[in-house]
């Protein structure tokens, strides 16, 4: 299962429809761009409560999935811990794929 997420993050990657870091997933959130959420399990308690609120409040899907290092080195990313997927059927696929695990 590991390696389709992999392999779908890394297409949402190149394809440009995933967003990766705190205040630039806020403001795709604020622009209603995000269809999921994903942030990874060692970010601080605080950040995690943070962005499960906003996505609560803007009907923003969310998943808490991964470790930071894993899920940068995917995506390409510099040590970030929270992801957004802007494209509904990379988000629908990634999700049916976490929550197989």
């Amino acid at each position: 299962m590991r390696k389709k997420i992999d392999s779908y993050l890394g297409f949402a990657k190149k394809s440009g429809n995933l967003v990766t870091g705190y205040n630039t997933c806020i403001f795709a959130i604020n622009k209603r761009k995000v269809k999921l959420l994903i942030l990874t399990q060692d970010l601080s308690n605080n950040t995690i409560k943070k962005m499960i609120n906003l996505a609560k409040n803007k009907n923003v899907i969310y998943r808490i999935y991964g470790k930071s290092q894993e899920l940068s080195n995917i995506t390409g990313s510099n040590e970030r811990g929270i992801f957004g997927i802007t494209d509904t059927k990379f988000a629908e696929v990634i999700l049916k794929e976490i929550d197989k695990e």
